[in-house]
């Protein structure tokens, strides 16, 4: 049996154009020029997808969503703007449309748009059950990790750009990773950016791509992110650190759904979906003039808050465990107890680089400890008048805590070592037994800290 779908128009040219695309695709179309022959239609039979424009002669298109979403939230339901009323489609997308086609309609776009769309029908896993698969990646019993599993399984069934908030190691690439898997994009790329990795000079090139002799060193046609990501999610990690230049283009590429090499004569229609993150506060960076208004309403259609590890203490002994099982296995040694000391200083302590922090405060307990039991002193934690400093010189010379705390406890590692070494003549085994750890975790240290 074909799919179904309601298409509502009140322009009978653009509902014939709808229709004959949409047959082409051997989906069965009915359609309707007024809400009130839709909604006689959605009592007649059941659709695995909508199409409605938003202006219609007996009312608002963005009330039928509204409506729509709370009698059926599991039907896919899509808006045709007019072109260039990208508020309009903000409001839908907020609204609970999965996502938007502009007027003069693209075919291409319009084609990805359906298909994407098919695959979201009511038969498609409900997001209870996309909420128990995500479960082994977001762990955690506390109230806000049962709550960020439901928003993410909601979202993975959207196509609505996120806006991904929260402090620096909280998980936002994981979250956007996941947000990609449980949805209808999983089979596709997902290609995360960093955009203040990226050189300035080399930005456009990158996310859109140049042809042959588009400047010096371009000997060949390359092609962009975007492209790479056609048919999946691009995730846009520190979106607060694009350059003002490129956040012109990339409002554009997204409003538009099409890029423009560097060179290009032509733009090339692309379907991704667009996910984003930072650590900063893009609100504040709107309003300094560091970071564009549009683009900013373009990209928080719904934003999604990450907590920090301090507001999630009980989940602790949970992530605790699952870091020690993938850090054993990775290094293929049994996996160590944690004392019942250490455990209490680890949901005592401030975690300023969240779970980052405490994946890499347990990594280095791993190597200090015997292998068997990691006890307090094995964790290296820093006090909080140590922490009060660090923030302050941090802050002081622009850098990130997280950052400013992991070099100065390898500053630490780097010179017990080096004295133990220099103590012993640079025997390698003698200075490994006056530390107290083993040949084996020496040697990972020197690697690590570049001692070699």
């Amino acid at each position: 049996m074909n799919p179904q779908a309601l298409v509502i128009d009140d322009e009978p040219d653009i509902l014939e154009l709808l229709s004959m695309t949409l047959s082409g695709m051997s989906i069965d179309c009915v359609t309707a020029e007024t809400l009130e022959q839709a909604n006689q239609a959605l009592r007649q039979q059941k659709f695995d997808f909508c199409l409605t424009d938003m202006r219609l002669p007996d009312g608002n298109g963005l009330d039928f969503v509204m409506n729509l979403r709370n009698v059926m939230p599991e039907l896919p339901i899509a808006v045709i703007t007019a072109h260039g009323n990208m508020d309009l489609a903000v409001q839908a997308l907020k609204s609970g449309a999965f996502d938007f086609v502009s007027k003069p309609i693209k075919l291409r776009v319009l084609r990805d748009l359906v298909a994407t769309a098919l695959k979201l029908s009511p038969q498609k896993p409900a997001i209870h059950q996309l909420e128990r698969r995500s479960r082994d990646r977001l762990l955690g019993d506390t109230n806000v990790i049962r709550d960020l599993r439901g928003k993410v399984a909601k979202l993975a069934r959207s196509q609505a750009p996120v806006y991904i908030s929260g402090e620096s190691g909280t998980g936002k690439e994981l979250v956007a990773k996941l947000i990609h898997e449980l949805g209808v994009r999983a089979e596709k790329p997902f290609v995360p950016i960093n955009c203040g990795a990226i050189p300035v000079d080399l930005m456009e090139s990158e996310l859109f791509g140049h042809k042959k002799g588009a400047f010096s060193g371009a000997v060949a046609d390359k092609e962009g992110l975007f492209q790479a990501a056609h048919g999946g999610t691009l995730f846009l990690d520190e979106i607060a650190d694009l350059p003002l230049m490129m956040q012109v283009k990339l409002l554009r590429a997204i409003q538009e759904k099409a890029i423009r090499p560097v060179g290009g004569n032509e733009e090339v229609t692309v379907d991704v979906r667009i996910l984003c993150a930072t650590h900063k506060n893009l609100a504040e960076g709107v309003q300094t003039g560091t970071f564009r208004q549009d683009l900013f309403y373009r990209l928080n259609v719904i934003e999604l808050h990450l907590p920090s590890l301090r507001e999630r203490v009980a989940d602790i002994p949970i992530l605790t465990e699952k870091i020690l099982a993938q850090l054993a296995a990775k290094n293929n040694i049994a996996k160590p107890v944690i004392s019942k000391e250490a455990m209490l200083a680890l949901q005592q302590y401030a975690f300023p680089g969240n779970i980052r922090e405490l994946e890499n405060i347990l990594e280095r307990a791993l190597t200090w400890g015997d292998g068997k039991q990691i006890q307090i002193d094995d964790l290296m934690l820093l006090t909080h008048h140590q922490l009060d400093n660090s923030l302050a010189e941090s802050r002081s010379l622009g850098l990130s805590l997280e950052d400013d705390l992991e070099s100065r406890l390898e500053d630490q590692e780097r010179q017990l070592i080096t004295e133990a070494l220099e103590a012993t003549r640079w025997n390698k085994t003698a200075a490994a037994k006056k530390l107290g750890i083993t040949f084996r975790a020496l040697r990972y240290k020197l690697k690590k800290l570049n001692l070699e």
